[in-house]
């Protein structure tokens, strides 16, 4: 490898653009929950946040990042940060901010029992949600830095380096949605021009506090663009860039190559971009090469992964840096996006094979490994001789373990035709035969599968795994909430029941734990959304299922009732999705290898009698490629894995999945060809959109659109519930509607999930009467 210098008297900066969260045991979940409940006070709370962002900064330092972020650290959601930043606080919100500003936060965020929240979607196609921001041609915006003022000025103080992260104004415009009430055709990129001032001032304030560089996230550009997009973008960064009173300027885009939008910015007045250039992002390299560079301009190249948790090939991304040396006036090195993506750290996953935890890098690894190639980058390939070895060294063993290769899997998958994907049956016979075989009354009630997790149920599970319980105790223990879960859903009048699932730690590290190829973390907390954060298994090799996983807790609660309990699986893509996935196969592969997996399940729980059984798909869209020229490919492979999960069931065995918090009208042909019997989707928080979607598009089968948003702890009355149902059938026919919460129950608590349901089944019987 040729030994490489950046442009003469420059050092490499090493940097990211935003790290966890949540601190090492989860301290800032414990602190904003704590503080919801009444046991902990405001004041502890900014204190518990202001010593995590000192830690994190005194990590990354001695890591050797040399430039630091702020203002990546957040409450509950960055987007919901730039909300308050800008002014766009709701009309139904304002009074509760001016009241208390906290309290007036987290109220946008979770909503009260009187006022809805704002709606909560993923954030492009990672496994974060954001708080959707409600703009309207009456939107007035107004500056307030405090927040990134405050934040930059602590850095400061301790000494580092430090440059302000904000999301950058394109990108909070095109995610944005018209407000309630607002006509569904308003753009809100119409508001640019009134929005840049705004952005103007908050720079203006960080340069005051001492910002030499500030970061704009433009995730976004990485889309198809329209002329009008591109225009807006052509004209917010002219206006930004054109004025005098402001810091440097740094461009990022990430998560896929920035296209027709690269050539508009490089021609900003901006003074530097920041792309990924990892595999995500293919094209960015000969991109730039093709508009000339950036000459005058800082690079900053995202070769580390920031959303993955496999350790970097040094050799490809000093490769990489190489190159981009001629390509610009200087090139820094960093992640390829945030680290809020990634666990923490993989040197406390203790349980793993030490062998395999190598392979591993968690957030402090890849800010080890940015330092690293930022070192070989300065000073040549010499200075980082042993790294470069070790890392050889790594990779290799990787490539040749038996854990990433099962030949009964791999000749498994190769003999799976077309027919194994199909069911026997088309729809409309099917449904006839379910509607015989299971009696079910007009517009059925039923739930998405979880109840909540109570804190009995989290200490059986500790107490198992610590040897203070054995096997027969903590299954006594699980059978008595199965059977009150089924008591209280018989007594409410819910039609397909639903055993709770209170086996399970998640719903998709329970089965990961159960299947060959995975490997799961003890420590590996990411954030979903707010104080929610999931531990992601690891996909490390080929996947096989060595005994049913279901079977045994699903038969048990139908034995207790004479009602239909679903059988309840995660599907293939949600598996993928909602895993660290391996990088080292096609996707398509490693989706057929899971398929393969649950369709053992499906089987099984047929055989044992399981009449209704869901696979849930949630991942389904979030999943769908940025760009719409990868999308036809990635939908494929990602229905086809669904139809091999259930394609071999009976008729009248009638198959379910769900899918919550995104935008599925773009997807409708691809729900259709999933060729599902019933799905359920999230409809609460956007006011029954989707049920208009699906009937717009024609969608011919069963649809249980949410009526009850859960991710609030709002109780929703009947008077709610009956108003979105009689919505429901504005779009769906009553004999093709179901009644549902949007999402599992796992998060709330008994009282409010009780009572919720039993307004549910209400708002049922009521509309179910003015139907017949």
């Amino acid at each position: 490898m040729t030994s490489t210098t950046p442009a003469a008297g420059r050092p490499t900066v090493a940097t990211v653009y935003g790290y966890p969260r949540q601190g090492q045991n989860r301290e800032l979940k414990k602190s904003v929950e704590g503080y919801w409940k009444g046991r902990t006070t405001a004041d502890a709370l900014r204190d518990t946040a202001r010593e995590l962002r000192r830690t994190n900064w005194r990590q990354l330092a001695d890591a050797g990042i040399t430039e630091v972020p702020t203002g990546d650290f957040s409450l509950y959601d960055h987007v919901l940060d730039t909300s308050v930043m800008v002014g766009a606080v709701p009309e139904r919100h304002r009074a509760a901010v001016e009241a208390d500003p906290l309290d007036g936060y987290f109220a946008m965020a979770r909503g009260t029992q009187d006022v809805a929240p704002l709606e909560m979607t993923k954030w492009f196609d990672t496994n974060y949600h954001y708080l959707v921001p409600e703009l309207g041609p009456d939107t007035v915006f107004t500056a307030d830095s405090t927040k990134q003022v405050a934040e930059l000025e602590e850095a400061l103080r301790l000494g580092h380096t430090a440059r302000p992260v904000l999301v950058g104004p394109v990108t909070y415009l095109l995610l944005a949605k018209p407000a309630p009430g607002v006509a569904a055709d308003f753009d809100p990129l119409a508001l640019i021009d009134r929005l840049l001032p705004v952005y103007a001032e908050v720079l203006a304030d960080l340069r005051a506090a001492g910002a030499a560089w500030v970061q704009l996230d433009e995730p976004a550009l990485v889309q198809d663009l329209t002329p009008a997009e591109l225009n807006a973008t052509a004209r917010a960064y002219r206006e930004l860039g054109g004025s005098t009173d402001r810091p440097r300027l740094l461009v990022a885009s990430y998560f896929d190559r920035l296209g027709e939008a690269l050539p508009v910015l490089a021609k900003a007045p901006v003074e530097g971009l920041a792309l990924d250039f990892t595999e995500a992002a293919a094209g960015n390299l000969d991109d730039l090469a093709a508009v000339g560079g950036l000459p005058g301009k800082r690079l900053v190249a995202g070769v580390v992964g920031g959303r993955n948790i496999w350790i970097n090939d040094y050799e490809k991304s000093l490769s990489t840096l190489g190159t981009l040396l001629g390509l610009a006036d200087r090139v820094d090195v960093a992640a390829s996006c945030s680290l809020l993506h990634v666990p923490l750290d993989a040197t406390a996953e203790r349980d793993i094979d030490p062998q395999v935890r190598r392979w591993l890098a968690f957030a402090r690894q890849k800010t080890a490994e940015v330092a690293t190639l930022a070192r070989g980058l300065a000073r040549g390939t010499g200075a980082i001789a042993a790294e470069l070895a070790a890392n050889r060294a790594d990779l290799a063993s990787r490539a040749g373990s038996a854990l990433t290769h099962d030949p009964v899997v791999r000749a498994r998958t190769a003999a799976v035709t077309d027919a194994d994907g199909r069911r026997a049956q088309p729809y409309e016979r099917r449904a006839a035969a379910q509607r015989a075989h299971l009696g079910l009354p007009l517009l059925p009630t039923t739930t998405i599968g979880s109840f909540p997790q109570t804190t009995e149920l989290r200490t059986a599970r500790a107490d198992l795994r610590a040897g203070r319980i054995d096997t027969a105790g903590y299954e006594d223990r699980i059978e008595a909430e199965i059977r009150e879960v089924l008591a209280f859903q018989e007594k409410a009048g819910i039609d397909v029941l639903v055993h709770g699932e209170p086996e399970r730690n998640d719903m998709v590290q329970y089965f990961a734990e159960q299947l060959t190829g995975y490997l799961a973390t003890q420590h590996g907390w990411v954030q979903s959304y707010g104080t929610r954060y999931v531990r992601p298994p690891v996909l490390a090799g080929d996947i096989s299922r060595p005994d049913p996983m279901t079977v045994r807790w699903t038969t048990y609660a139908q034995s207790r009732t004479s009602k239909p309990v679903k059988g309840m699986l995660t599907g293939p893509v949600t598996m993928l999705a909602w895993s660290f996935v391996r990088d080292d196969q096609p996707l398509g592969d490693t989706a057929r290898q899971v398929a393969l997996a649950l369709r053992d399940e499906v089987g099984d729980l047929e055989a044992a009698g399981t009449s209704v059984i869901q696979v849930d798909e949630p991942a389904l869209r979030e999943t769908l490629p940025l760009r719409a020229a990868d999308r036809a490919a990635y939908l494929a492979w990602a229905t086809e894995s669904f139809r091999l999960t259930t394609g071999g069931v009976r008729p009248d065995t009638q198959i379910h999945t769900h899918m919550c918090y995104a935008e599925f009208g773009d997807i409708v042909a691809a729900i259709e060809d999933l060729d599902a019997d019933v799905i359920s989707l999230e409809a609460a928080r956007s006011h029954m959109q989707v049920a208009g979607e699906l009937a717009g598009a024609g969608y011919p089968r069963e649809v249980g659109p949410g009526v009850w948003d859960i991710h609030s702890p709002r109780i929703p009355s009947v008077a709610e519930v009956t108003s979105l149902l009689r919505k429901g059938l504005g779009a769906i026919p009553a004999e093709r509607l179901w009644v549902n919460p949007d999402c599992g129950l796992k998060t709330r608590g008994r009282p409010e999930t009780e009572a919720s349901l039993e307004n549910l089944v209400e708002a049922a019987r009521q509309v179910r009467a003015e139907t017949a």
